[in-house]
């Protein structure tokens, strides 16, 4: 599904930058390429869905893509993300799993433990309510995997707390794409918080795995 601003160009074209970019991939993929942005950013969790899901919402508003489709296909996306993440608990087990994952470019062993810890101190509903908690949300489905959760409960939780956050984050796209003409005027500034706010977790990321592989020698 493809439509056009006022001025022949795409919704997306109306925004620079990093943001103009990124808006630019979803309305070229479409809206299974949303449901492919969700399930990688539940495996990958530097991939934020803050970003992702939003711009997707306003270019639902713009015409470009179909609104109730996106929301389908990004809780789909998330679902079967945390059912991998599930499925590699129950195989491998909690310790395993962690020491494999926390291998991965920026994804640390604290993380997994902070997921684990969630999901021993609160049981069920954290798979629930780890769906709206960054961090946890992408990484709550191992420990609960590796616990043997029944399969039928985690999908229900995860379902459920995954529509709600994403049907939030699009919400609010679709609201701000009514001001388009906004958006493209402030859309620098919102670069420039995205620059910032990635620049600065990359350097918490890389100092704190500095720090930890110091204490570990």
């Amino acid at each position: 599904m493809w439509t056009t601003a006022a001025d022949g160009t795409g919704a997306a074209e109306g925004l620079g930058g990093l943001v103009g970019a990124a808006a630019q991939v979803i309305e070229n993929l479409g809206e299974w390429g949303v449901g492919a942005f969700t399930l990688a950013e539940t495996v990958v969790p530097p991939i934020p869905s803050e970003v992702i899901l939003p711009l997707a919402g306003y270019l639902a508003k713009q015409g470009s893509l179909n609104l109730g489709l996106i929301f389908v296909t990004s809780t789909l996306g998330a679902y079967l993300g945390a059912l991998l993440l599930y499925w590699l608990g129950a195989k491998l087990g909690l310790e395993r799993s962690i020491r494999g994952l926390s291998k991965l470019p920026l994804v640390d062993r604290e993380d997994f433990e902070k997921a684990a810890g969630w999901f021993t101190r609160h049981g069920k509903s954290s798979i629930f309510f780890g769906r709206l908690l960054p961090g946890v949300r992408s990484l709550i489905s191992l420990p609960a995997g590796a616990a043997a959760m029944p399969l039928l409960t985690f999908s229900v939780f995860t379902l459920a707390g995954s529509a709600l956050w994403n049907g939030a984050l699009i919400g609010f796209g679709y609201l701000l794409g009514t001001q388009y003409h906004l958006i493209e005027g402030y859309s620098k500034y919102l670069n420039y918080a995205v620059y910032a706010a990635l620049a600065i977790t990359l350097a918490w990321l890389v100092v704190r795995r500095v720090k930890r592989a110091k204490v570990n020698r």
